[in-house]
């Protein structure tokens, strides 16, 4: 944007017609520098060229004029710089991946209930580093922290029931190996969400124990239960099993570590919980505005001073004026 600094010095700008008019006054009140007593003894040719010089040196007197006075009123171009300072998040998604998250109390069950909702939470994290870590009795990474978002959901796609030999539901395990993925992070905001539909009954870590380590790492856990208030729940290929959550243990794992502890009954919780989570970590951009001056006024005062000198030169030189 171009602003004027000064803008008061273009009324000067009114001199210009005022000078012209007065010129042209002068010149029909019959005074001149010279008087003949004939015009006839002068050639057309050559009042056409005296007409000419004279209009051609008034006009470079005036633009000289002109841009002065724009140079005067010093124009400059304002610009607006942006500097940001984002301090991104790195959160692990930690997804308990025992058969009972095939349980059909969540349509279709509920692994796939929560692989949907941790996508769409994936979605909306721009510029954070998120990773994935499954577990049952034991845990396994299935994505190390990245931005890349469709690598994210293509390795969520691919989240998967365990093997039987490695059922179970190993808590405490899986948040220290969370954990050490997250604690070499320089990021300011270190979190861990970690949704579980059991107890621990695995792994050699307790899950208090785990969650002091996070703490010592300035890692936060969000802990979600997922699965419904009935006792048991129905696994195609399995029949009944009992609902086990041990809510007691995850609301202690979010309290050590300042985090919050979530109950997911249905598949809209679970969204809404997500959501919530989503909006109390967010990315932090610092914005400073910082306003750059840049002076014009030496594009108009520089041809100013080039066209006075090449009209003085013009005048002395070239129509040989004698002075």
């Amino acid at each position: 944007m171009i602003i004027l600094d000064s803008p008061l010095y273009l009324i000067l700008l009114a001199v210009i017609p005022i000078a012209i008019l007065i010129k042209r006054l002068i010149r029909y009140s019959g005074s001149g520098p010279l008087r003949i007593s004939s015009a006839s003894i002068i050639s057309d040719s050559m009042i056409k060229k005296g007409k000419f010089k004279k209009r051609f040196l008034s006009t470079i007197q005036y633009f000289v004029i002109i841009l002065i006075i724009i140079s005067l009123s010093r124009p400059q171009v304002v610009e607006n710089l942006q500097e940001k300072n984002i301090d991104i998040v790195d959160i692990v998604l930690v997804i308990d991946i025992s058969s009972s998250m095939l349980a059909t109390d969540f349509k279709p069950n509920r692994l796939e209930v929560v692989k949907k909702t941790a996508k769409n939470f994936i979605n909306q994290r721009d510029g954070d580093r998120l990773g994935i870590l499954v577990f049952a009795g034991e845990s396994f990474i299935q994505c190390p922290l990245t931005i890349d978002k469709e690598v994210l959901l293509s390795l969520m796609d691919e989240v998967s029931v365990a093997q039987q030999s490695y059922d179970g539901t190993a808590i405490g395990m899986a948040i220290a190996n969370a954990t050490n993925r997250l604690r070499n992070s320089e990021s300011k905001s270190k979190v861990m969400i970690l949704l579980s539909d059991g107890s621990n009954n695995a792994g050699e870590l307790d899950p208090s124990t785990a969650a002091d380590l996070a703490k010592q790492f300035n890692i936060k856990i969000y802990t979600i239960g997922a699965g419904t208030n009935d006792d048991v729940s129905f696994i195609p290929g399995r029949g009944y099993i009992r609902n086990e959550i041990d809510e007691k243990s995850l609301k202690s794992i979010a309290r050590q570590t300042g985090g919050q502890y979530f109950r997911a009954t249905n598949s809209e919780a679970l969204e809404k919980i997500y959501s919530k989570i989503n909006e109390l970590e967010r990315t932090e951009v610092e914005i400073k505005v910082y306003t750059q001056y840049r002076e014009l006024f030496g594009w108009f005062l520089i041809p100013a001073l080039f066209l006075s000198l090449g009209g003085n030169f013009l005048e002395r030189h070239y129509y040989r004026k004698r002075i």
